[in-house]
């Protein structure tokens, strides 16, 4: 008897419990469908310790805030960034994220991204162990965001995003008819961020304080099994602070910290009773589970946790990230990044650096598990942009 729906969720929650660090009993990690979209896909912010919120505006601000965007230099410009994913692990799964944008004006930026996960190959079997066929799962996320300057120092975007996953390629196969197929789904969302940049005049020059806030994937749900089952995406929640402090004309530091938050419930949530009062389990909770809207589930992510008060504060993961800059060519990154031991574990040194010409740049960087256990130890992120008004001058002259 070949049971596809049960052998995808169940290769998805691995996916997503793998993302997360693996699991023990005592651990109560939040579960999404698609969790591609919470991975750093750039360099530049994966040597900081994955932190973006308010850092210094950039090509890859799409994905943590794209309301940057207004505060760009240049007129327009694109990146290229990849990700060999897992690879202590596996080694097939990459990601990779293309970004670009355009300033028609001192105020306004419009912006798109292409995020694309592959889970490499993976063989089907049915319950017996009987080889079906090979499938090729992967994830894709196409988003356009418009960006504008309120006033002198303050921004904000918005964002909308079309998502699609497919686990199995199609592979529908069943022996139980309908109800135990795998589809593709997909879903859309949207972002809304605010970004505030002040300079500040100091005795060593120009100091820059920056605030940044990005509300992302707000939108319905997805579902693998015609409309059955529900499954949250990852709406997140995430707040930032850099402060930018020059040495001289030449160098300078910066230092930053983001902290951020999942706006999803937790599948074991305190609210998970029936009439009477009493936990609900099995099936009735997964079916209570997947009724959840997707709206009403961004409200429960903030008191819903079982433990109280003091589980909803382990939600909460942070991020620091230093970043040194000669004439604002050569850089050097490093940053810490921090998730609650019941909540994932995943806790990891980051390390990076950067070149930039007028017309290009290339970073890279490289992720220190604190664990020797952890899968993400040795992860390795590249990234090439191009600011297309450099390349346009160049050509005039």
């Amino acid at each position: 008897m070949i049971k596809m729906k049960k052998v995808f969720l169940g290769f998805l929650a691995v996916m997503t419990m793998t993302v997360s660090a693996v699991a023990q009993e005592t651990m109560n990690p939040i579960i999404t469908a698609m969790p591609s979209l919470s991975i750093a896909p750039d360099a530049h912010a994966g040597g900081l310790g994955d932190v973006g919120a308010a850092t210094t505006p950039d090509l890859n601000s799409q994905h943590w805030n794209p309301a940057k965007y207004a505060f760009m230099e240049s007129h327009g410009g694109i990146t290229a960034n990849y990700t060999p994913w897992l690879r202590k692990l596996v080694k097939d799964i990459d990601l990779a994220y293309l970004a670009g944008y355009y300033k028609w004006d001192d105020l306004q930026a419009i912006s798109m991204s292409f995020t694309y996960f592959s889970l490499g190959n993976v063989a089907l079997t049915d319950l017996n162990g009987t080889f079906l066929q090979d499938a090729k799962p992967n994830e894709w996320a196409l988003d356009v965001a418009y960006s504008r300057k309120l006033i002198d120092h303050l921004s904000m975007a918005v964002a909308l995003r079309f998502m699609y996953s497919d686990l199995n390629n199609g592979a529908n196969s069943s022996t139980m008819g309908s109800a135990a197929e795998m589809h593709p789904g997909w879903t859309m969302a949207a972002d809304v961020s605010l970004y505030y940049r002040l300079p500040i005049q100091i005795s060593m020059g120009e100091s820059y304080f920056a605030f940044g806030l990005n509300i992302s994937n707000l939108g319905g749900k997805i579902s693998y099994d015609d409309k059955r089952t529900q499954n949250f995406i990852p709406a997140n929640l995430r707040l930032g602070a850099s402060y930018e402090l020059p040495f001289d004309d030449f160098n300078r530091l910066s230092f930053n910290v983001d902290v951020n938050k999942l706006l999803v419930p937790t599948r074991n949530s305190k609210f998970a009773v029936d009439e009477e009062g009493n936990t609900l389990t099995g099936q009735e909770l997964a079916d209570w589970y997947s009724n959840i809207s997707w709206a009403r589930g961004w409200w429960m992510s903030f008191a819903d946790a079982p433990g109280g008060f003091k589980e909803e504060m382990q939600e909460w993961q942070f991020g620091v990230g230093l970043e040194y800059s000669y004439n604002r060519q050569f850089f050097a990154r490093v940053g810490y990044s921090h998730e609650n031991k019941w909540k994932g574990n995943r806790r990891y040194v980051t390390v990076g650096a950067g070149f930039q010409l007028s017309i290009f740049s290339l970073d890279a960087a490289y992720v220190i598990a604190t664990s020797p256990t952890n899968p993400l130890d040795q992860t390795l992120r590249f990234t090439l942009a191009f600011d297309l008004a450099g390349i346009k001058d160049l050509v005039k002259k």
